[in-house]
């Protein structure tokens, strides 16, 4: 995004919907002159002419039926003063003025696109909306690190807020009822915005200046590996794989205890290494159907010996 000290803003080139936020200037085509600062664009843009209705909708019909570009562009340029005129609403909020405007530019290219002029209405009302839906969508996006606005309803309620406040200091409980009142929406809402809204963002691992010791918010996160509960379900489990497997596995015969150690306990961390059951079957002599029944059997058996070996050592 482009700042006030290097913003030439006028208009891009149509040809194809604007969907970059970079705006693609093309100096002998757009304002005379060379703007350097964003006094100098506001200057410039004022002076432009105004259209007539007749004019309006003859461009807007040349644009929409012809795809004429030259008549999209006095429609866009005619209309700048009205993106700079709503974007200096939205300067409370801590951002380039430059930026919003280049957002509402873009706002205003959707809607030149897009207007019919057989609706029987002016370029006017109907860019107003597609201005103000692409600035809300930048601020909502660069006000903070972290979006303190992610569905429609909570969209709605973070601008309603900037307008309903009238000091820095929180809503009082008053406030907030005639607030929720006023929105229609819940009072909770109300409060979680204005907790996401006056909250500043802080980053998780803190910075240490002039070798002092400074705590972050990261130090105050409870390890879950050095739980003490957690420590000690962990010692049992290992326990528990340990001597509680050897002890059921000593409760097979010789056989299933081959079956069970080749076919599950020489498994390698990529699957390989267990032992199939044509394998055993060759080995033992019988068949393949015949290890599966022994195998079953087995887990079954060992199943019951690791719950008596749990339930003693609880």
């Amino acid at each position: 995004m482009t700042t006030a000290a290097t913003m030439q803003p006028t208009t891009p080139a149509f040809g194809t919907a604007p969907t970059s936020r970079a705006l693609t200037i093309a100096p002998s085509a757009m304002l005379p002159g060379s703007l350097g600062n964003i006094d100098s664009y506001i200057q410039a843009v004022n002076r432009i002419p105004l259209l007539s209705a007749e004019d309006e909708r003859s461009l807007a019909t040349r644009f929409r039926e012809h795809e004429d570009l030259e008549a999209a562009r006095q429609l866009v340029l005619s209309h700048l003063r009205l993106v700079v005129s709503i974007a200096r609403n939205y300067l409370g909020y801590g951002l380039p003025h430059a930026d919003l405007i280049q957002e509402g530019n873009i706002g205003l290219m959707k809607a030149v696109k897009r207007f019919d002029p057989t609706q029987g209405v002016r370029l006017v009302s109907y860019a107003m909306h597609w201005i103000k839906a692409e600035i809300h969508e930048y601020v909502l996006k660069n006000w903070r690190m972290v979006k303190v606005a992610t569905t429609k309803a909570q969209r709605k309620l973070f601008f309603n807020l900037r307008s309903q406040k009238t000091s820095l200091q929180a809503f009082t409980p008053e406030e907030i009822d005639q607030v929720a009142r006023d929105l229609n929406v819940k009072r909770e809402e109300v409060m979680e915005m204005e907790t996401r809204m006056t909250g500043g963002d802080i980053a998780l691992e803190g910075q240490t200046d002039d070798g002092e010791t400074a705590f972050a918010p990261i130090a105050y996160l409870a390890d879950s590996h050095q739980e003490p509960t957690a420590v000690i379900a962990a010692r049992e489990r290992d326990h528990l794989h340990g001597d509680g497997l050897q002890t059921a596995l000593a409760k097979l015969d010789a056989r299933s205890r081959r079956i069970i150690e080749a076919r599950w306990l020489s498994v390698n961390d990529d699957g390989s290494g267990a032992a199939t059951l044509h394998e055993l079957a060759d080995e033992f002599g019988v068949s393949a159907e015949r290890i599966r029944q022994i195998e079953a059997a087995a887990m079954k058996k060992m199943k019951g010996a690791l719950q008596a070996y749990a339930q003693s050592h609880a």
